[in-house]
């Protein structure tokens, strides 16, 4: 095989690392390898082009760019400029945004910079100095009812864990909990979809400050119009996290009344899911807080990341091009695929199917838990990850459900004859799964049982599967 330009790249980059480190290197080829052989089927994960990916590995890693365009706290960032300028720039044409923040480095980051740009006219507080000089993890309850008082005691309205929300959205563990008195939306109890009256009935009654919109387990389209007028109505900022879909919005999948960008104030995405971008955050927002979000570093964020900016400015650019509607729209394509073969085979469904990139199986059908699905199936070759389903009976660790996505396989080139195929994979596995005991005999929710044999066979399969769909076929390191 000729050593093309890719192949070139990744390989002399591994012997450069082999001379210093020789375990990396081996992990990072393994980590292809895996990559390559795996039916990753996990619905945050997706695949960064070449391009992408050698645009992290350079010189932009090295400076130090506290600030932003033209106004940086170092000397020397005038390539950082041109790079982040560049970012920023897609990311409005793409999206149809009237401004973009591209330094948050995750999604989290991305939300936290939100909340504090909607609180910044409150962030000079006696309390919140006061609350700096002390360890975060020491603040009792108290101290943060009394942090939350001083700040207007804030309140935020987003949707519930169990219901497809995400952790970022209010919840007591995650620092937004501790930030804003937080009450949830959930689904409604038949259908699993969100019921827009009742989310309308808890704004006038809870009055939060923050509408969120947006999820990580919900496989259904969200009207952001009605959600708009639901926070106009009580005087809320709408702001909507797209990190799982933003894919979609850029390639016009979802489009008018389910595009978030021009119903919400503010807007947070990650750069990878459904964008195949490098792993980082980026804030999307209206002209009369761009401002304050420009100040997320460093009222929020350390040091921006030059080149993860870098590969950032170069992913957007790709997702501009014409060929990645097509794509996105295969995302969706192949999700209702696989979930039609799923309900085909007997499977149930959190809201009967989807609409977006997503499908999240209820796995107690099967007699199992979450966490005994999840691996049971990452034993046959298929990647997935365990996910609540609503009112689980399981929490939050253990689950009912499991949920998979489309964004990766769908970047190798597999279509809705192979989802069909995998669904068929999936059952297998969950049919021949039986729930394990305890050493006392009591019922266990992680302990399983699957003959290896049938494991081995299912991964083989798997591996047939993915063989003419071949990952980064340009890349040889051997």
């Amino acid at each position: 095989m000729s050593r093309n330009a890719e192949s070139t790249a990744f390989r002399s980059a591994l012997e450069v690392i082999r001379a210093v480190e020789p375990r990396v290197a081996d992990a990072i080829g393994a980590e292809l390898t895996d990559q390559r052989e795996s039916l990753k089927l996990i619905a945050s994960e997706n695949y960064a082009s070449p391009a992408t990916l050698l645009a992290m590995g350079n010189w932009f890693s090295d400076k130090y760019a506290e600030g932003t365009v033209g106004r940086r706290f170092y000397a020397g960032c005038q390539n950082v400029d041109t790079v982040e300028a560049l970012a920023a720039e897609h990311a409005r044409e793409l999206f149809g945004a009237a401004h973009a923040y591209v330094q948050p480095h995750s999604g989290i980051d991305a939300n936290l910079v939100a909340f504090w740009a909607v609180l910044a006219d409150r962030v000079e507080s006696p309390a919140l100095k006061k609350a700096q000089v002390r360890q975060v993890n020491d603040l009792t309850e108290a101290d943060w009812f009394a942090l939350r008082r001083e700040l207007g005691n804030q309140r935020m309205l987003g949707m519930s864990l169990d219901a497809g929300g995400h952790l970022t959205h209010g919840f007591r563990p995650n620092i937004s909990g501790k930030m804003f008195d937080q009450r949830s939306y959930g689904t409604d109890p038949t259908t699993g979809l969100i019921d827009y009256d009742r989310v309308a009935e808890a704004a006038r009654e809870f009055k939060p400050l923050i509408l969120v919109g947006g999820y990580s387990a919900y496989p259904r389209k969200v009207n952001f119009r009605i959600l708009r007028e639901i926070a106009d109505s009580v005087g809320a900022t709408f702001m909507v996290d797209m990190a799982h879909f933003a894919g979609l919005v850029a390639g016009k999948v979802f489009t008018g009344d389910f595009d978030p960008v021009p119903h919400a104030h503010i807007v947070t995405t990650t750069t990878h899911k459904s964008l195949r971008g490098p792993r980082g955050g980026m804030v999307l927002c209206q002209p009369e807080l761009a401002d304050q979000v420009d100040r997320g570093c460093p009222m929020v964020l350390g040091g921006p990341l030059p080149h993860v900016m870098a590969a950032k400015a170069v992913a957007l650019a790709e997702a501009r091009r014409p060929d990645f509607a097509d794509y996105a729209q295969r995302i969706v394509d192949n999700a209702q695929a696989l979930a039609d073969g799923l309900l085909r085979r007997g499977a149930t469904l959190v809201t009967g199917g989807t609409d977006n990139h997503l499908v999240l199986i209820d796995v107690s059908g099967y007699g199992l838990t979450g966490r005994q699905a999840e691996q049971a199936l990452l034993d046959s070759g298929i990647v997935t990850n365990r996910n609540s389903v609503p009112q689980d009976p399981n929490g939050a660790w253990y689950t009912s459900g499991i949920r998979i996505g489309t964004p990766a396989l769908t970047t190798r080139g597999l279509g809705t004859a192979e989802m069909d195929q995998t669904a068929e994979l999936i059952h297998t596995v969950l049919t021949q799964t039986t729930a394990g005991a305890n050493a006392d005999g009591t019922p266990s929710k992680a302990k399983y049982t699957l003959d290896a044999d049938l494991a081995d066979k299912i991964s083989r399969q798997a591996a047939d599967l993915l063989a003419p769909h071949p990952l980064y076929p340009a890349v040889d390191l051997a």
